[in-house]
């Protein structure tokens, strides 16, 4: 026997060999379909017996296995069932005549036989044959498994016929010495009455009626004869029989202990129903059936004493086996005890000595196999260490099959079993041929093995001629075994990859093979490696804002909770997270990537976009060249939302080496992202904008340079005023529907005078709706007035030639440099230099806000900012800032020290005074004779508090009216040549404020009825009364008095000298002290008088006010009367003139 049955297992001693053959031309598919059902009929009750019969099928067996049917009896074929097809009557004969032929070839050992013929119908086939049944087409066989059932009974008739002949001992008869193939020629001669011989004779037969009482379904019978068996060819030394009685007694001993059988699920059997029977069911011992056969007596005999222990059972498999070892011939039997001993101990758990019983089947010496015998054989070694959990070394086995499969001996190499076998070694390998198991912890596995088995693979799948299939697994080669990998195979990996795609591209596409296995699609995650992934929000100038009371309603609808735990567990979901900006329908959106090479060369990566999901997306692929191990690199991907809603990134395609690949970010648990859910709003309308003044790098400091979609620069000086010229284009798709203009200026601590920046929107809005293309111009006026004075004298004064002045002194820090005092001059003035740049900034921010199309409706805009950068350079300076009075209380005399800073010369010029001409570091003094007047007469601010938003917005306004009618008052203004005329407006509103502002308390004096002020000369008559009347009006806010007023009069002698001393020139009608009650406010007081001049000459009334409210102390300036200038006349002159 030469070649092994691997697939025996220990309970197939009890089974009985039915081999089934095709007898002539029969369809290959029909036959199986036959078999199968035929098969199916595994084990039969034997009618009124308790006993079982086991049947094994084969389709193949060879005649001189059958040989050795007497060693052991399962291996002899009893039964044959023959199919075949005949269509006539005619073929009838020659059918049957090929039947009997076929019967022929296992006539020494058959006990029955069956033909099944199909087809024939007729006279023939209506005979009655308990050896043929014949069926009109292999559809119309409905008793077929009946049919097998009745040949089975009578195959069991015959066995146990024979069991009982060969059990009776005949003890005056001689018996007859069983042998194996190999032994006939050794026994040739040999004394036939030797006690050694038939002691010899006794072993062998008693073990084969253990066999037959085994296959009979008499299980403790079967180990009684086992056991007198092994003693008999114990004390004979038939060592090749004794192994198989030992083994005939692990067989029984196994199939008591596990009556599921140990060959696996798909073998197992039904318990034995001598087992676990019922003692009232059974029969009385020694009792016969209806039919004449006897149920199994042996149940009643004591087993534990016979059967032997799982422990036992090794043991003497290893006994049975080594006494196989002793005959070369007996090879095969050797082997198929080591398979059935490593499917005990795999029931056993008992790995380590399984593993020793197949260490040894590998080294058993077989002869001359054939190829597909080695095949076959390691592949059963492959399955049978897979069976004990040794899964490294079934792969191990099951790829020497593999490469058994292309051996150069065979001529026609199967590489498609080559390849099938190579694909089930994979697990074995810590190998799958899905890449998302290499994307969870760390590495399993041997890689220089599994590296190994995949370039095979890949060879594999080329030799068959699927270069789809070598892509994949290079692909798979490449991604998963990446770490470790030198750089030269890298470069020898990637180089064959790119050959194989040349021919046949790799894609995302599952591939089915013919066995319908399943390789997933590979994407390259790792070429190039990918670390974060962030939705990059619009350009601010493009960013959507939806409108304030519509956002408000959006918020009210939100969770009332402040904390919910949900939402906190939920943190990890983090893909799944909204983010807080939206991207605009039409727009080009962006998805920024941080990316590195990890190969050691160049890595081109070619149409790399993204993959999403919710609204309608265009990619825009890129293709980018990431140096030879890069570190991290970013790669901004882009795409445009052709619809509006909510969109998920879930992922990004490459195409490397010629394999496209769609990574998708939920495999990529190493990738780190703030969210892939963004909103797409609407489409809005874009707008572009150009300036006339020259762009400019400088960044308002609040805002960010992205904030900003352009910035202009301009330099001034102080008063100038410049026109910015804006052309605004639409340049998308949508009308721009409205259109709105603020500004706000930033980053200044300087105040600033008037309005910044003024313009005018009527026109540009009569251009709305503004189509696509179109554009319109905007004039922006740009005014810089800004207070560049100090708070300090740091100057000498002009020369005053002698007059008192009364003012306050002022400088700036730039005057410091230009001529420092006398004390200071120990500093020094290179430390000031260097802290200290006469040029102020001003910046604002012009923002355009507008909207438009459906992003509209939805309640979005859109704004688009200027900066305007402004250096500011002094234009002139005030130095000093004071007055002398007229000769009326409402009038002044205005001086003002002009100190020239530019380099060019400048000309000053105000109302009611000629121009001042200053050359450059020139200053001169400009006097100005100007009416004092009252700012509690400007527009009642105080009328309407609520309009302001607080006190300081109050008297910011009070003090812009006060300014507006100081300048028109002053209309100081200065040029250059070079420029247009520029107004210095805002620099001395609050310096002149307290010299040109009228006493809230107004003095009118009249004399013999007639104001007198200014410079009016009063008239009268020496010797005549002279009335005096003084008024006093209260324009303040709060009542006046009790006030005392003095008239002192007094001569003026031109020279510095006044004579108050004249007693004996004037006399006054009554007193000349007034009391003045208290005067409340809008309201007046009257004080009435009369002087007495007694001699001719000018006179001149000095007038006094004493607060007598000793609660509060008012301003002196607020008692401030007009002096009073009379000239007394003589009669006779007046009467003459």
């Amino acid at each position: 026997m030469s070649v092994p049955d691997y697939m025996q297992c220990a309970e197939d001693h009890q089974t009985v060999l039915v081999v089934v053959q095709p007898v002539g031309i029969v369809p290959e598919d029909q036959f199986f379909k036959i078999y199968k059902r035929i098969a199916s009929v595994s084990q039969v009750s034997i009618r009124d017996s308790q006993r079982l019969l086991y049947i094994r099928y084969r389709h193949h067996y060879l005649p001189e296995n059958n040989e050795w049917g007497d060693f052991q009896t399962h291996r002899k074929v009893v039964g044959l069932v023959c199919i075949t097809t005949c269509g006539a009557a005619k073929d009838w004969p020659q059918t049957a005549e090929r039947f009997h032929g076929q019967k022929e070839v296992y006539s020494s050992t058959l006990y029955d036989s069956r033909l099944l013929v199909f087809g024939l119908q007729g006279e023939i086939a209506e005979q009655q044959r308990t050896d043929v049944a014949f069926y009109p087409s292999f559809e119309e066989c409905a008793d077929v498994e009946r049919r097998v059932e009745d040949f089975v009974e009578s195959i069991f008739i015959v066995l146990e016929s024979k069991r009982l002949d060969r059990a009776t001992d005949k003890s005056g008869d001689k018996i007859q010495l069983l042998c194996v193939p190999f032994e006939k020629k050794d026994f040739v001669g040999l004394d036939t009455d030797s006690r050694h011989y038939k002691k010899r004779c006794q072993g062998r037969m008693r073990k084969h009626v253990g066999d037959l009482c085994l296959q009979a379904g008499m299980l403790q019978d079967a180990l009684v004869h086992y056991h007198m068996a092994v003693e008999l060819l114990r004390a004979v030394n038939d060592f090749l029989w004794l192994g198989a009685a030992l083994e005939g007694l692990c067989s029984a001993s196994v199939i008591f202990h596990y009556p599921g059988g140990t060959a696996g699920k798909t073998a197992a059997r039904k318990p034995s129903i001598s087992q676990p029977a019922d003692a009232s069911k059974r029969h009385r011992p020694g009792a016969l059936t209806a039919n004449g056969i006897s149920a199994d007596t042996s149940t009643e005999i004591g087993r534990a004493k016979n059967c032997l222990s799982p422990e036992d059972i090794i043991d003497k498999y290893k006994e049975a086996i080594s006494y196989y070892g002793k005959y070369k011939n007996a090879g095969v039997i050797e082997l198929e005890a080591c398979v059935k001993a490593v499917r005990v101990l795999a029931i056993q758990k008992r790995a380590r000595e399984a593993s020793e019983f197949l260490q040894n089947a590998v080294y058993i010496n077989l002869g001359q196999l054939s190829e597909e015998e080695k095949i076959q054989r390691y592949s059963i070694l492959s399955e049978l260490y897979e069976l004990i959990g040794f899964h490294r070394k079934s792969a191990f086995f099951k790829r020497v099959a593999a490469m058994q499969c292309v051996a150069p001996t065979i001529p026609e190499p199967g590489w498609r079993a080559c390849y099938k076998l190579l694909l089930e070694t994979l697990p074995g390998y810590s190998l799958s041929l899905d890449p998302k198991d290499f994307s969870k912890g760390s590495h399993r596995g041997w890689a220089a093995v599994q590296m190994r088995l995949l370039h095979e693979l890949v060879y594999a799948s080329r030799r068959m001629g699927n270069p789809g299939l070598s892509v994949r697994h290079l692909s798979f080669l490449l991604q998963t075994m990446l770490d470790f990998l030198s750089d030269q195979e890298k470069k020898e990996v990637t180089q064959s990859l790119e050959n194989y795609t040349s021919k046949c591209p790799g894609g995302m596409e599952v591939i089915t093979l013919s066995d319908g296995l399943k390789l997933p699609p590979v994407p390259f995650t790792k070429l190039p490696i990918v670390r974060s992934v962030k939705l990059l929000n619009l350009p601010a100038s493009l960013r959507p804002h939806k409108v304030k009371c519509l956002l408000e309603q959006n918020v009210s609808t939100a969770s009332p909770f402040i904390y919910s735990p949900i939402i906190m567990h939920n943190r990890g979901e983090e893909r799944c997270k909204k983010i807080d900006f939206q991207w605009v329908q039409g727009d080009v959106c962006e998805v920024q990537l941080m990316v590195y090479n990890p190969m050691p060369y160049e890595l081109r990566v070619e149409n790399m976009g993204l993959l999403t999901s919710g609204v309608e997306f265009e990619s825009l692929p890129a293709a980018l060249s990431l140096p030879a191990e890069s570190g991290l690199y970013p790669v901004t991907l882009v795409g445009v939302p052709r619809t509006a809603g909510n969109i998920t990134v879930n992922g990004y395609h490459t195409s490397v080496f010629g394999v496209s690949s769609d990574c998708l970010l939920e495999g990529l648990p190493s990738v780190k992202t703030s969210g892939c859910l963004v909103e797409v709003i609407p489409s809005l309308p874009r707008l572009q904008l150009s300036t006339s003044l020259p762009r400019s790098a400088h960044t308002p400091q609040p805002m960010s340079k992205e904030q900003l979609s352009s910035s202009v620069s301009v330099q001034l000086f102080n008063g100038e005023e410049q026109q910015l010229t804006i052309t605004l284009e639409n340049i998308g798709s949508e009308d721009i529907e409205s259109l709105e203009l603020t500004s706000k200026t930033v980053n200044t601590k300087d105040k600033v005078f008037g309005r910044f920046l003024s313009w005018d929107l009527e026109e540009a809005l009569r251009h709305l709706p503004l189509k696509p293309g179109q554009t319109v111009t905007l004039s922006i006026s740009i005014k810089v007035k800004l207070d560049f004075s100090g708070q300090e004298n740091l100057l000498p004064d002009l020369n005053d030639d002698g007059i008192s002045v009364t003012g306050l002194p002022i400088s700036s820090p730039l005057r410091q440099l230009l001529k420092p005092r006398a004390e200071n001059k120990a500093v020094s003035s290179e430390s000031g230099k260097a802290e200290y740049s006469h040029i102020k900034t001003l910046e604002a921010v012009l923002n355009f806000k507008y909207t438009g199309g459906a992003g509209k409706v939805e309640g979005y805009y859109r704004e688009l900012s200027l900066g305007v950068h402004v250096d500011v350079e002094p234009s002139v300076f005030f130095t000093r800032v004071s007055t002398l009075p007229a000769t009326s209380t409402r009038q002044c005399h205005l001086l003002l020290d002009i100190f020239n800073p530019t380099e060019h010369e400048l000309t000053v010029s105000a109302k009611n005074s000629k121009d001042l001409v200053l050359h450059p570091s020139e200053c001169q003094r400009l006097a100005i004779q100007v009416d004092k007047f009252d700012f509690e007469s400007l527009p009642q601010l105080y009328q309407e508090p609520a309009s302001f938003s607080s006190p300081k917005q109050l008297e910011e306004e009070r003090q812009h009216a006060q300014g507006c009618q100081i300048n028109s008052k002053l209309d100081i203004c200065w040029s250059i040549i070079s420029l247009q005329k520029a107004s210095v407006e805002g620099a001395l509103n609050q310096l002149v404020l307290e010299h040109m502002q009228l006493a809230p308390l107004q003095w009118d004096v009249l004399v013999n009825g007639k104001p007198c002020d200014c410079d009016v000369v009063a008239d009268c008559k020496a010797g005549d009364a002279v009335t005096l009347e003084v008024k006093l009006t209260n324009l303040s806010k709060n009542a006046v008095g009790p006030l005392t007023l003095t008239v002192m009069p007094y001569q003026d002698f031109q020279n510095g000298v006044q004579n108050y001393d004249l007693d004996e020139a004037v006399a006054f009608v009554g007193s000349n002290t007034f009391f003045i009650d208290t005067v409340k406010p809008k309201e007046s007081s009257v004080c009435e008088g009369a002087l007495l001049f007694l001699y001719t000459g000018d006179f001149y009334l000095n007038m006094k006010v004493q607060d007598d409210s000793t609660p509060r102390e008012l301003p002196l300036a607020w008692f401030t009367l007009p002096c009073v200038h009379i000239r007394a006349l003589d009669t006779p002159l007046q009467a003459g003139a």
